[in-house]
């Protein structure tokens, strides 16, 4: 399974701010050290807020935190969120499905039940279980502290 680049800049993003939680931190510093670019970065920004993950601040000291805590942010939600109904393959598109096999392909069915393991096992991860204690993230991410 692949995931959206959506997806992996929505993680790094909470990420980020997840290492940094006693501060605002701004889009451009995201950018620098998540190397993302600024004009994703801001859509990004602008559903994760919309969906409560952030909390966004306007002006000159504006910047964002989290909306919630690190530990009741599961990564299986925010992958939900983000990859919304997007098929894994062809056959679960509405609009354009061209697969003859569909009614009576078993390989959907497998890929349907992997999706959903697969969906289950991120929701067992929260974004401070890839935050806290990871030495080496924290060092890449600069964090002013981390909270438990």
């Amino acid at each position: 399974m692949r995931i959206t680049k959506r997806t992996n800049i929505a993680v790094r993003l909470l990420m980020y701010c997840a290492a940094n939680p006693d501060r605002l931190v701004t889009k451009s510093e995201i950018a620098k050290a998540c190397n993302i670019s600024e004009n994703h970065l801001a859509q990004v920004i602008n559903q994760l807020s919309q969906l409560d993950y952030l909390s966004t601040h306007r002006g000159r000291n504006g910047g964002m935190v989290l909306a919630r805590s690190a530990d009741q942010i599961r990564i299986g939600s925010v992958f939900r969120h983000i990859e919304g109904d997007l098929p894994i393959a062809e056959c679960f598109a509405d609009a354009d499905n061209t697969c003859p096999l569909t009614d009576a392909c078993r390989l959907r069915l497998a890929l349907r039940d992997a999706a959903e393991v697969f969906y289950a096992s991120l929701d067992e991860i929260t974004l401070d279980s890839l935050v806290c204690d990871n030495a080496n993230l924290l060092t890449i991410l600069q964090p002013v502290a981390c909270v438990r």
